[in-house]
């Protein structure tokens, strides 16, 4: 009886190698595709802490700007992509480019993020389809936020293959400079910059050590890192003490 037990155990083994060992074959078989266009978007209260502390004004977000200049991107290949800018590198554990990231349009999607995050924070912020001198002669808000993306970038690189298959680390950098008029002056009320990076899985492991990586596609680590460097940019003690003494009336 204890040897047909056993016989059982090792004939299981046997056939759990197998289909790892033709999983392996199956992932070695089937290379990234050329090019991939990622989802990516702001990640609504994510960051916490700054929630409510700002007075209740009129704010408008203006188109922002891609102004990125791609010197710490590396690898080349910073041209859109059917109309997709491009957002990031994949690469293989020899280091070559496996693959190239393409995301959605930079300007709506940071003017939609600054406008969430401009809510969260307690104003009325609205993304507006004016030209920056036309609403400001507009008078319409209290505040006109005008942006431009510094640097949106995810990199995702290969590393040695382990008993679950390839390990893989994703940091994703988002910075962008960002200019507040009151209208109807086109002098700045504030100007600042926001910028974020973001690790999966964390630099030296974590709690615990651990290296196991929490999102599997590289467009949701950027994202992380647009949010906190999105948020952040209320999070800014300076900016919540001006608008804060600004003696304007709200309008809502």
């Amino acid at each position: 009886m204890r040897a047909r037990w056993l016989g059982a155990i090792l004939r299981l083994s046997a056939a759990l190698c197998v289909i790892a060992a033709g999983c392996a074959s199956n992932q070695a078989a089937s290379p990234l595709a050329a090019n991939s266009v990622e989802s990516v978007q702001y990640f609504p209260f994510q960051v916490k802490g700054y929630e409510n502390t700002y007075p209740k004004r009129q704010v408008a977000v203006v188109a922002v700007v891609d102004a990125r200049d791609f010197k710490d991107a590396g690898a080349g290949g910073h041209e859109p992509f059917e109309g997709h800018p491009a957002i990031g590198t994949v690469f293989a554990a020899d280091g070559q480019v496996a693959q190239r990231l393409y995301g959605p349009a930079l300007g709506d999607l940071f003017a939609g993020a600054i406008a969430q995050a401009g809510q969260e924070a307690g104003m009325s912020a609205t993304v507006s389809p004016t030209p920056l001198k036309a609403e400001l002669a507009a008078r319409k808000a209290d505040y006109v936020i005008s942006a431009r993306v510094k640097r949106c970038w995810v990199t995702k690189h290969r590393g040695p293959d382990g008993w679950a298959g390839p390990s893989w680390r994703t940091e994703a950098v988002v910075a962008l400079s960002v200019t507040i008029y009151k209208p109807p002056f086109e002098v700045a009320f504030w100007q600042g910059d926001s910028a974020s990076r973001y690790d999966d899985p964390p630099v030296g492991g974590g709690a615990g050590g651990d290296e196991t990586g929490i999102y599997d596609q590289p467009g949701e680590v950027l994202s992380v890192a647009l949010t906190r460097a999105v948020a952040g940019l209320f999070r800014q003690d300076d900016l919540r003490t001006l608008i804060a003494q600004d003696p304007i009336k709200p309008k809502f």
